[in-house]
């Protein structure tokens, strides 16, 4: 497999109507705080994570209704809200991926939370599943 395809599973990112609420939860489930919480104001929310072996658990909480995961909470409820995926070069991967037929949200990378360069595939061409490509900066 070439470096430039996908490495890992970086985190399972799950919408949440209050990060304090569910932080009280998840530190009781994992046994440990979490160890980071972010504000992306780009995107309208706020981030938690947890880290879980070489995996992470990211609670999103909207900071605006009119959000990307305000409409999913309005939406769908609470819950799993998309997968992300290590990638080592982002670019590569986008361009392969649309290559391969898949619908991309984001043409070309942009900052995300965690110190991540993230960008998104679109439901419609992954099984109904979001998906989210992760890039240390």
């Amino acid at each position: 497999m070439p470096i430039d395809m996908l490495n890992k599973i970086e985190h399972l990112g799950i919408a949440v109507k209050s990060i304090e609420e569910s932080a009280i939860m998840y530190e009781k489930l994992l046994g440990k705080p979490s160890y980071k919480t972010e504000a992306v104001e780009s995107e309208g929310v706020s981030t938690m994570f947890f880290q879980i072996g070489e995996s992470k658990i990211e609670l999103l909480e909207a900071t605006n209704p009119s959000s990307p995961i305000g409409k999913f909470i309005e939406k769908k409820g609470e819950g799993i809200h998309h997968i992300a995926y290590d990638v080592t070069d982002i670019e590569a991967e986008l361009k392969r991926l649309k290559a391969e037929g898949f619908e991309l949200i984001h043409e070309t990378p942009k900052d995300g939370a965690d110190n991540k360069r993230i960008a998104f595939l679109h439901p419609k061409s992954t099984g109904g599943v979001l998906v989210e490509l992760c890039q240390e900066k």
